[in-house]
């Protein structure tokens, strides 16, 4: 095994460690890191001319997206679950929308929106006993 193996099989232990040492409220977060981290990954890949990188990592964003618009809680959260989930479908068709026009302004969008999600919910206490009106369950 050479060291960018042990490497890369280090990290993937790593992270799966954190994930399940993580509470609801940091898978959140790394759900958002996530996402973020992939729209930037594509706007690099787009600017190297790598189409099918950008696609690649696109494709995991709106992925990470679906995942956050599957933990929204179905029965708590009314009216900010409901808005959450209308923003995330944008997200989603606007991410693909930019991967098939190639379109850095859409993914500059869709990363400003998770951005400032991403923001106030960091502003959340992890020790919080209340989650915003239960949106995520």
């Amino acid at each position: 095994m050479n060291a960018y193996s042990a490497a890369k099989q280090y990290q993937q232990v790593n992270v799966q460690s954190s994930v399940m040492d993580a509470s609801s409220h940091r898978l959140i977060q790394m759900l958002f890191e996530g996402a973020l981290e992939r729209i930037a990954q594509a706007k690099g890949a787009l600017a190297r001319g790598s189409f099918v990188q950008k696609s690649e990592r696109i494709t995991k964003a709106v992925n990470i997206v679906q995942g956050l618009q599957g933990s929204l809680s179905d029965t708590e959260g009314g009216e900010l679950t409901a808005n959450l989930d209308e923003l995330y479908d944008y997200v989603i068709r606007t991410l693909i929308q930019a991967n098939r026009g190639n379109d850095v302004g859409k993914l500059d969008e869709c990363a400003q929106l998770l951005g400032d999600i991403k923001s106030s919910w960091d502003q959340i206490s992890d020790h919080s006993s209340a989650q915003p009106a239960g949106a995520y369950s």
